[in-house]
């Protein structure tokens, strides 16, 4: 397998729903073209795209619709399956055709669940089909040392650090005023909104409610009423990098899915997760498991608090007992969680030693 930092990679993507699944390739495209890897990125629907990276493909990244790869010539040193979206079949005969092989990685969901431990990195040998001879590897992202890290790009500490939060929130029209806390918010569809509102408005907030169902429900006619202490404004999409200097730039920051969760990590701050719902109820344990990990160690009414709270924004749990903690703990916490986080190497540099490994 080559897997030369210059070596071609290809990754691919489908956009099921949200732009969770974008989000996070588009993120390890950049990355991957930052350090001196060119990169295909082949996608069903590059339409968030014209948002979320107005600047267009940086040098060495170049975007391909998701039909045209069954025309491909050649494939890359390394192939990139993401979340399980399955190769055209005319790509995977075109892989067990090249020589030396490509690597084959199934970049699969973020979770904390004890099941991701074990299956991290485990091979599926094809024994039919236009694969027949390959042998995909599943790599899982993850919270602990035993799995394959989060993305994060070099640097990115360092620039938070750098960043001028008040000269940013001028430059987008966002004006707090003295004494008001910022929140961020984004979500899903999520019945609890009202409640979450009434212990926002406890204190003075200027919420910032991105684009989505959170930002309709507040625009509707029978909106939930805001408390005297609340007042919001809508955002408009964001690209990820102002995404991500709003999440620097508020006190607390509610978030959906695997993209902006991650990232609301990365910024050390309170967060507060908006898990993606699923009709068999298994994202219940999926909550609990990060919790798990995220919680260990903290003090117990912090931790007391959070497991209320999470739980009753995601309907898990009574709203009866859910408030928000005290902020400076909670602030401390975030900021220690990262720092156990930046111990562990990042997704990419792991995903690389893990191809070299298996050469």
């Amino acid at each position: 397998m080559r897997v030369m930092t210059q070596a071609r990679w290809d990754l691919f993507c489908r956009v099921i729903d949200n732009y969770g699944d974008i989000g996070v390739c588009w993120r390890l495209a950049r990355q991957l073209a930052a350090s001196s890897t060119p990169v295909r990125l082949w996608i069903d629907d590059a339409s968030a795209l014209r948002w979320m990276a107005p600047g267009g493909p940086p040098p060495g990244l170049s975007v391909h619709p998701w039909a045209e790869a069954a025309q491909a010539s050649d494939c890359g040193a390394v192939v990139i399956e993401a979340f399980g979206c399955e190769l055209p079949e005319d790509f995977v005969a075109l892989m067990a055709r090249q020589q030396p092989a490509p690597a084959w990685i199934n970049l699969e969901y973020l979770s904390a669940e004890s099941y991701v431990e074990r299956s991290h990195g485990l091979a599926s040998p094809q024994f039919s089909g236009p694969g027949r001879g390959l042998s995909k590897h599943f790599f899982y992202p993850g919270f602990s040392t035993r799995t394959g890290g989060l993305l994060r790009e070099p640097g990115l500490l360092a620039t938070q650090q750098a960043f001028d939060a008040p000269a940013w929130l001028a430059q987008q029209g966002m004006a707090p005023r003295p004494g008001e806390r910022l929140v961020s918010l984004f979500a899903y569809p999520n019945a609890g909104l009202g409640e979450l509102l009434a212990r926002l408005g406890e204190a003075p907030t200027l919420l910032l409610v991105c684009p989505g169902a959170a930002q309709a429900a507040l625009a509707a006619p029978d909106a939930p009423a805001l408390p005297p202490g609340l007042r919001w404004q809508a955002l408009p999409y964001l690209s990820q990098d102002d995404y991500d200097r709003l999440l620097w730039a508020c006190d607390l920051n509610c978030v959906r899915g695997e993209d902006s969760f991650v990232r609301a990590q990365w910024a050390g701050k309170p967060l507060l997760w908006h898990i993606y719902p699923q009709d068999d109820g298994a994202h219940g344990p999926k909550l609990e498991a990060f919790m798990e990990h995220w919680l260990a160690g903290t003090e117990p009414a912090l931790a007391a608090c959070w497991r209320g709270l999470w739980r009753a924004w995601n309907g898990l749990g009574d709203w009866a007992h859910a408030r928000l903690p005290e902020p400076q703990a909670a602030l401390a916490h975030a900021q220690a969680w990262r720092a156990q986080l930046t111990a562990q190497a990042d997704l990419l540099t792991q995903l690389r030693q893990f191809i070299r490994d298996k050469a």
